[in-house]
């Protein structure tokens, strides 16, 4: 039986950026409960960074860190190289979005944009320009005398948007604002989320449990659990070489087989789904077993195989023809081969502390 070799993941690209944001030896407990624990993390000016994990994880723990909605324990933050650990909200070079978008209903579009720049008591000609500019910006422009109950769930988040850039904060913070969308616009607002972030230019620091939000926005993302970051890489890293277990589960579908005394990650989509009389490529890690769930999902149809000697495998095959009689291979006997490099060894995972120090000393 052939050894999977170990994936070796590139070294990060060195970024030369100015820090937006440094957080050094954050934590953060309620009571019993340490939400955000000894969190270290450099973000660079004009970067979409993702703040990713499941609900308890401490990522809206520690975007209202960074808000300054809450104190930290212990640890520094700085903003644009300033020291604003214990800084009022009201202070800080930040704006952030909501989810429930926290617009005045008895307010036009123009007014709800404008508000916080009359709070900063911005001339009228320029308050004027930047909301003309910022309703441009999310292609809103001539709907500024709407009311936003006239508008759809998506208009209403990119009024909120307006609202925030408009302010031009030194880092957006959005507070999973995508979460109250049905899923097809979902989709479209994270490309137009991150079609306005390249255009704008600010930082951008968006909390989700959305692995697919995560990967098609960010440029880095850091994965959370337990209030700590257990990787931090860009949405390739984080897919092609998880550091751990818990990441290769949470980032897309993985397979985790036990072999030759490791512990190994295959992604669905890498496995050949093969009949059991067909012989695989030379070199490539074979395994008989049956097929005992198929499942039709439109551009790809995913196979449950059930393996000869235990266990079970996800298999993925995209539907490039009719997969009308992909059902039919329910009972059969297959064989799935893939190629020692495609899968990956977390026997013994990377520190996650390690992994921060080495994507964030270059930023």
């Amino acid at each position: 039986m052939e050894r999977a070799a170990l994936a070796t993941p590139q070294a990060p690209r060195e970024d030369v950026r100015p820090a937006a944001l440094r957080l050094e030896g954050v934590s953060k407990r309620y009571g019993r409960v340490l939400a955000v624990d000894n969190v270290s993390l450099t973000i660079a000016e004009g970067e979409f960074f993702t703040l990713l994990g499941p609900s308890g994880s401490g990522k809206t723990t520690l975007l209202r860190l960074i808000a300054g909605f809450e104190r930290p324990d212990s640890g520094r933050i700085e903003l644009g190289g300033r020291d604003v650990t214990g800084v009022p909200p009201y202070a800080r070079a930040t704006n952030t979005v909501f989810q429930d978008y926290a617009l005045f209903p008895h307010m036009t579009v123009a007014a709800n944009v404008e508000y916080g720049l009359k709070v900063q008591h911005v001339p009228a000609a320029e308050r004027r320009r930047r909301v003309e500019d910022g309703l441009t910006m999310v292609r809103l422009a001539g709907l500024g005398y709407r009311r936003p109950s006239q508008l759809s769930g998506g208009q209403r988040q990119r009024v909120a948007l307006a609202r925030a850039i408009v302010n031009q904060p030194h880092v957006l913070l959005l507070d999973e604002p995508l979460g109250a969308l049905d899923l097809k616009l979902r989709q479209e607002m994270q490309l137009e989320l991150k079609r306005i972030q390249r255009g704008v230019g600010i930082t951008f620091i968006y909390v989700t449990h959305d692995q697919d939000e995560a990967l098609t926005m960010s440029d880095r993302v850091a994965v959370l659990a337990g209030g700590r970051i257990e990787q931090l890489g860009s949405p390739v890293d984080l897919y092609e070489h998880p550091a751990n277990e818990f990441v290769a589960g949470f980032i897309g579908v993985s397979n985790v087989i036990d072999l030759d005394g490791r512990r190994l990650v295959v992604r669905p989509e890498r496995i050949q789904l093969l009949d059991v009389r067909e012989t695989p490529e030379a070199g490539t890690h074979v395994e008989d077993g049956t097929v005992q769930e198929v499942i039709y999902a439109g551009m790809v149809t995913r196979y449950a195989v059930q393996l000869d000697r235990g266990g079970r495998l996800l298999a993925v095959q995209q539907n490039l023809e009719s997969a009308a009689g992909a059902s039919d291979l329910r009972g059969r006997r297959v064989r799935l081969a893939w190629r020692p490099d495609q899968a990956f060894d977390i026997s013994t995972p990377r520190s996650p502390r390690q992994s921060e120090r080495s994507e964030h000393s270059n930023g």
